[in-house]
Parts: structure tokens; sequence; C-alpha cells
């Protein structure tokens, strides 16, 4: 652990990686181990990349967002610069990126704007303009405004109490801002109800939304199933897939939604393997 430090309601860790930071991209993520071999808490921890840095001045090293959900998470904010944590990455596939320069938004929730403003840069150097989009439940709770300002064109900013920026919801700024800047592709990461209106706004507009779900990894290896959902593939065919191999990246429009709820994701009655009902 090279770094950590406070940033608004949350903890920024930066960690000395080498040969992670080198071979990573936007989008993907690490699983750290909490406590050492006695700990009671087996399962790790996974976190979008906020972004890396091959050539430091301490080596390679990677930065992270931790919210403090838990007693994992918890220990983990905890930690002090020089202390020793297992972590495995980069896993998973990241934002791909347009072919061609393409105008872009990027939409964030809380701390799941963490990979955006990497991804931002990445985007910008291959000529896409570039809008962010943050939005949180209070001001506290947004994560890298001034950031943004940085690896942007423009910022908008939206707070469900009004705290910070404009009164509402991120989907609520999205089909003007859509509208405005002529965008071919939304990028998202953040709370499922987020992405899932983002998807919906971008089917309505005829344009891709490439979302980073947010889904329980406890392996993030893909042994241990829990992080399966129903995503659909190119042929329309329904599959429980794991998001922490074949994702968190997926197409928005491709996503099962409706199989979300309160928590919960069901196996759509369609979906390959599906339970069948006795007869």
């Amino acid at each position: 652990m090279l770094g950590n430090s406070a940033v608004g309601a949350y903890r920024h860790l930066t960690l000395v990686t080498p040969g992670l930071a080198e071979i990573a991209r936007p989008g993907q993520f690490v699983a750290l181990a909490v406590g050492d071999g006695t700990s009671s808490m087996l399962l790790r921890r996974s976190f979008s990349i906020h972004r890396v840095s091959p050539a430091g001045t301490y080596g390679a090293t990677t930065e992270i967002v931790v919210a403090a959900a838990g007693p994992g998470t918890e220990e983990l904010t905890r930690l002090e610069a020089g202390a020793s944590v297992s972590v495995i990455g980069p896993l998973g596939k990241g934002f791909p990126l347009p072919s061609q320069p393409v105008p872009c938004i990027l939409v964030g929730g809380g701390y799941g704007s963490a990979p955006l403003f990497w991804l931002a840069e990445q985007l910008r150097e291959r000529g896409c303009p570039v809008e962010i989009v943050l939005g949180a439940a209070t001001a506290d709770r947004l994560f890298g405004v001034v950031e943004a300002r940085r690896v942007a064109d423009g910022v908008t900013v939206t707070t469900d109490d009004g705290s910070a920026g404009t009164r509402g919801w991120v989907s609520d700024v999205l089909p003007d801002l859509i509208a405005r800047t002529g965008a071919g592709v939304l990028y998202g990461c953040g709370p499922m109800g987020m992405l899932r209106s983002m998807s919906a706004i971008a089917s309505d507009h005829g344009i891709v939304a490439q979302v980073a779900v947010e889904e329980a990894m406890a392996c993030g290896v893909g042994i241990c199933m829990t992080c399966v959902m129903p995503v659909a593939d190119q042929h329309g065919t329904t599959k429980m897939v794991r998001s922490c191999l074949e994702g968190p990246v997926f197409r928005g429009d491709r996503v099962r939604w409706e199989a979300f709820d309160d928590g919960l994701c069901r196996v759509p009655a369609d979906a390959v393997g599906a339970p069948k009902e006795a007869r």
C-alpha cells in the first residue's frame, strides 16, 4: 500500500502492483483479500480500477476507490501506507473503444465513476469529444468532479437532493445532452438502476450503451458463480453469464434488466438452462 487518502465519503487507495498496471484497461477490476490468513472474511472484495501508472516514482501502481459498506471494506479503508494486501488483477473485460472518433458521454453514479476518467483520457487520445455526467444522492457521495473537468470537454453534475449541480437523476439530463452533442456511444458505471435507465435512453436514441455492471463478485475469476446474470447474445439467445469473466462491461441493450428486482437477479424463463415447470 503506497497511499490511503479521503475523497469525500470514500477512500482513495494507491497500490504498488508490478506487472498489473502495464496490462490493465479501463473498465477492468481488481480483487483484494481482506485480512491475513487467519481472517474470517474469506472472500475477496472487487473494485474498478480508477487508473494505473506503469512507471511511477515507486514503480507500477494501481489506484482504486473504496466505500466502507461492511466489515471487509471498512478494514481495507483502514490500511496504512506500507501495509501489504493481496491483489488479483486485472480482471474482466474492459470498455471497448470506438474505431473512429465519435462523441461520447460517460455516466458515473457515486464512486462508480472511478474508471471513467482514465477512459475519458483514452477516448480523447482517439479524437473523441467527451462529456461526463456525475450523479449521486448527495454532494458528498459524488466522486471526481474536479478530475472530470480536467479530462472532459464538459461536465454535468446531478444530485438527488440538489446539494450539487442539477436536482434529480442522471437520466433526467441525458436526453438533452445526447441531442446537443450528437453522442454515438454512452459509457456507464454505477448502480444497476442507473445503468438500466441509461441503457433504455440509449436505445431510444438509436445509440449504444456500454455499461460496467455492479454485481457481487466473490472470487473475481469465474469459479464461485455468484455474479451470474442474464445477457442476450447477438442472436437474441439469453444465457446466464459470469459478469467477472464475460463482463463486467456489457452492451446495455443485451442485459435482461427486467430480471433484476429488489437486489435479486432471477433466471428468465427463456434463458438457456432455465428450470422448467413440472408437468
